[in-house]
């Protein structure tokens, strides 16, 4: 199955190089990195980003919180179906997304594929319908989710061991090479998803790190303003380092076979994109040829 990276649009947080470790300035910039993977029953979109009505309608949609701190770089060309699209596919191919979580720069463009079944996490689901105070009130956006009657979810619990990983399950009218990973922490129903390739396995772990460093197996850091948000958005703190450090391990001792990502850190996404975050998916006939993950030969 193939692979392409999307960043949907970026964000710009307040802190520049303390959020994003380059950025000399007031703002940082942050990817919002999603998948578009090309399955023989047709396309699968891991998360999707801002969508078009997103760009359209900011404060309706978004609120003015998260607009005044992380200041999105509201471009109709960076929208997850924009780049579809210039990939030479239509909405209507998407037959699938599979979220990471429900905040809203991972589910906004959720409309914008009116054909594709949502899959997720019930504990996802369920902690987004009750949005029991202020923070789940402003990151959890029902203006985000007219694809309500196509939501399928899965119960906590279900499904196998993968590389010391429990409770991982195949997705509903998906292949067995797209996978559902739970990484609760950042929120209650949070989850990684793993797409497996030519060249080996790619857990898009969406939001359970931030920051590349914390993924380095001698000594993990992460950027103060980052370390700062997480710690804000945190559901439950203990799961989420938790998972955090059994990603690092799965890294260590698996490297070769499974690439690890997460949705926002920008270096990672253009490592594995090979364009800046600023630059759309390429028209499909300019697409290069899908290279190895880094680390790995060419067979």
């Amino acid at each position: 199955m193939r692979i392409h990276h999307l960043n949907a649009v970026s964000t710009c947080p307040v802190g520049g190089v303390l959020m994003d470790g380059r950025t000399v300035g007031l703002r940082g910039g942050l990817a919002c990195h999603c998948l578009l993977v090309e399955a023989p029953s047709g396309l699968v979109l891991v998360d999707t980003g801002l969508g078009l009505r997103d760009v359209a309608a900011p404060r309706a949609r978004l609120g003015r919180a998260f607009l005044a701190l992380l200041r999105p770089e509201l471009r109709e060309e960076m929208t997850a179906i924009r780049q579809v699209e210039r990939l030479g596919f239509e909405a209507e191919d998407v037959r699938h997304v599979v979220l990471t979580n429900l905040d809203f720069d991972h589910a906004g463009g959720l409309d914008d594929f009116p054909h594709a079944t949502v899959h997720l996490l019930a504990d996802e689901r369920d902690a987004a319908d009750r949005r029991t105070n202020s923070l789940d009130r402003m990151r959890y956006r029902p203006q985000q989710w007219g694809s309500r009657a196509r939501w399928h979810v899965y119960a906590r619990g279900e499904g196998e061991s993968w590389f010391g990983f429990d409770a991982v399950r195949d997705l509903d009218g998906l292949p067995p090479e797209l996978l559902l990973v739970p990484l609760v922490g950042h929120t209650l129903g949070h989850a990684g998803v793993a797409v497996r390739s030519g060249h080996g396995w790619l857990l898009q772990a969406g939001d359970a790190y931030f920051c590349r460093a914390e993924m380095d197996p001698e000594v993990p850091r992460c950027t103060p303003g980052l370390r700062l948000y997480q710690a804000l958005m945190e559901k439950d703190r203990r799961a989420r380092l938790w998972n955090r450090d059994r990603l690092r391990i799965l890294g260590m001792d698996h490297g070769g076979e499974v690439t690890i990502c997460c949705s926002h850190d920008p270096l990672e996404f253009e490592r594995l994109a090979g364009r800046s975050l600023a630059t759309p998916a390429p028209p499909r006939y300019l697409h290069p040829v899908e290279r190895p993950f880094p680390g790995e030969a060419r067979t």
